[in-house]
């Protein structure tokens, strides 16, 4: 431990309401955060470590309820304060992070306010003089043009500045402890570093204790001064950062460690002789957008310039970039579901852009698409079976037959036949992502577009998911297509790569080729931000109480 404690976490449990899948969410839970320190607290979806985190501010779900324990911030027990005392502390002593800042911020006022607001409520500063600070935090945790950053809606800011907003906001009432609840987890890989690197910075200038929670290791590898590991509501394995990197006791901690992906480097190149013949080609793609910014202005957008790839048969293509690339655009255009500008789609030597009616019905088809949010595609009111069954259903195939064959591919994921029969809110989100699989799959088709299929997933399930993309792949003599803005994706299931920004190919080639020598300063970014660089370093390394290197 680094300096003073300041949160010491001692036996807590915290009861579910009944018919839950376990009685506790948080059971006997000890850790302790102390001045100057970031603790990670580590842990897949249902291991307590959010229930945990929320108990610290007093923010527990309705029937949730603190079963037994202390949760003690300097000399006082937070578990023992009524709510007038705890709004004196939250967001004054303590600060928090969440996960999604355009939830947690109001969208109907501008952010400067919002952070001005956050002063207010604990009688910091005059108005002029909140102002001035709203400006001096945002010049702080690196927003470009304070002022006229404070002026604006959440929705006109990216999703890395709304999360600097977040840690403003955070950051407003000098805090000594900052709960930070997965603040990177949706980010591109870049904006990740960036967030990352700001905590860190942030909290070794003010001394601040921070508790940081996230369910991936390659976060933890680079931020992490002490770790603290959660399991279904019970602590596993805890200790300082490198130790437990380079020497995981617990099993579950190895499993978590080992599920990053892209731990093993890329894949090696097919051989030139095995080469298959191309199945899609791209030329000279394009796509822009116009948008009016005023009564006579105009703002336009090249979503995708000059954009020439080919895909083989049975090959996997991986297209990285961050938010606003054109990765998307360019998933969207392959699909048939955006129609380019310019260039050409050739699906074996016919151009797609040019279908319709009966044509395109074949050929999307053959092209089946597998999206991010497995919650929000699936149809909460239609039955598992049903769903997988109405592609196929739709090209022709008998009911009976369709729904056979949704019985044997929700086997083929993974997945009992009797799951046909339940409806999705009855899943996880692993087992949501295998059934829309399962649905893509369904129709029969040449080429599988995955579209950030993975990223809304805990490592140990995105393990699973690519590890079955992958077997389908080799079993089916499929040619996927996956978008990703996680080279570490790209590294752990693609042959061939391709790096896009503001609409343009910058590089491509073989995975491995590209990941050794890359060509171009963007891709080289990129390779620098992903998390976890140090995770080799520090699993063969020598053991130390200093965190891994950012």
């Amino acid at each position: 431990m680094t300096g003073t404690s300041l949160l010491d976490i001692r036996d807590l449990s915290i009861a579910l309401p009944r018919g839950g899948d376990r009685a506790r969410a948080v059971d006997g839970v000890w850790l302790s955060v102390a001045a100057d320190e970031i603790v990670c607290l580590v842990g897949e979806s249902g291991s307590g470590k959010s229930m945990t985190a929320h108990a610290v501010l007093g923010l527990l779900p309705p029937r949730v309820r603190l079963a037994g324990g202390e949760i003690r911030f300097r000399d006082t027990d937070i578990a023992s304060l009524d709510e007038a005392a705890l709004r004196r502390i939250r967001g004054a002593d303590i600060g928090m992070i969440f996960q999604e800042p355009l939830s947690a911020l109001n969208p109907l006022t501008r952010v400067g306010d919002q952070v001005a607001e956050a002063m207010a409520i604990h009688g910091r500063l005059d108005r002029e003089g909140r102002r001035s600070r709203v400006v001096e935090l945002f010049a702080g945790v690196g927003l470009p043009d304070p002022e006229t950053i404070g002026r604006r809606f959440p929705f006109q800011l990216s999703g890395g500045q709304r999360q600097r907003v977040m840690i403003a906001m955070a950051l407003a009432n000098d805090p000594a402890l900052l709960v930070a609840d997965e603040p990177t987890t949706a980010l591109d890989v870049t904006t990740q570093r960036q967030i990352l690197d700001l905590i860190r910075a942030q909290q070794k200038a003010r001394g601040m204790g921070v508790l940081f929670i996230t369910h991936d290791f390659g976060v933890v590898a680079d931020i992490a001064d002490r770790v603290v590991v959660m399991r279904h509501g019970k602590v596993v394995e805890a200790g300082p950062g490198r130790t437990v990197l380079a020497r995981p006791s617990h099993a579950y901690t190895q499993s978590l460690i080992e599920a990053v992906p892209g731990r093993a480097g890329p894949k090696p190149a097919a051989d030139a002789t095995t080469k298959t013949p191309v199945i899609l080609e791209l030329h000279n793609l394009r796509k822009q957008y116009t948008s009016r910014t005023g009564f006579r202005s105009r703002r336009v957008v090249h979503a995708t310039d000059d954009v020439t790839v080919a895909l083989r048969a049975g090959e996997s293509l991986a297209v990285v970039g961050e938010s606003g690339s054109g990765k998307s655009t360019l998933a969207r255009m392959v699909m048939a579901l955006t129609r380019p500008d310019g260039g050409e789609i050739l699906f074996e030597g016919q151009n797609v852009a040019g279908l319709g009616g009966a044509a395109l019905k074949s050929y999307r088809r053959r092209v089946q698409m597998v999206f991010q949010d497995p919650f929000a595609s699936l149809n909460p009111r239609h039955r598992v079976g049903d769903a997988i069954a109405r592609g196929p259903i739709a090209f022709g195939t008998p009911r009976a037959e369709a729904l056979a064959i949704a019985a044997r591919l929700l086997e083929r994921v993974g997945l009992d036949a009797s799951a046909a029969a339940r409806y999705p809110h009855e899943f996880s989100g692993g087992q949501r992502q295998r059934i829309c699989i399962a649905r893509a799959l369904a129709p029969g088709p040449a080429i599988l577009v995955a579209d950030e299929a993975v990223s809304a997933l805990d490592v140990s399930v995105q393990a699973q998911i690519l590890a079955l993309l992958a077997d389908l792949k080799r079993e089916l003599g499929l040619a996927m297509i996956f978008i990703t803005h996680d080279l570490r994706v790209a590294a752990e299931v693609s042959d061939h790569t391709i790096v896009m920004r503001h609409g343009r190919i910058v590089e491509q080639g073989p995975t491995a080729a590209l990941f050794a020598n890359p060509a171009h300063d963007y891709t080289r970014d990129l390779l620098a931000a992903i998390p976890g660089r140090a995770i080799f370093a520090a699993r063969h390394g020598a053991a130390s109480d200093a965190p891994a290197p950012a």
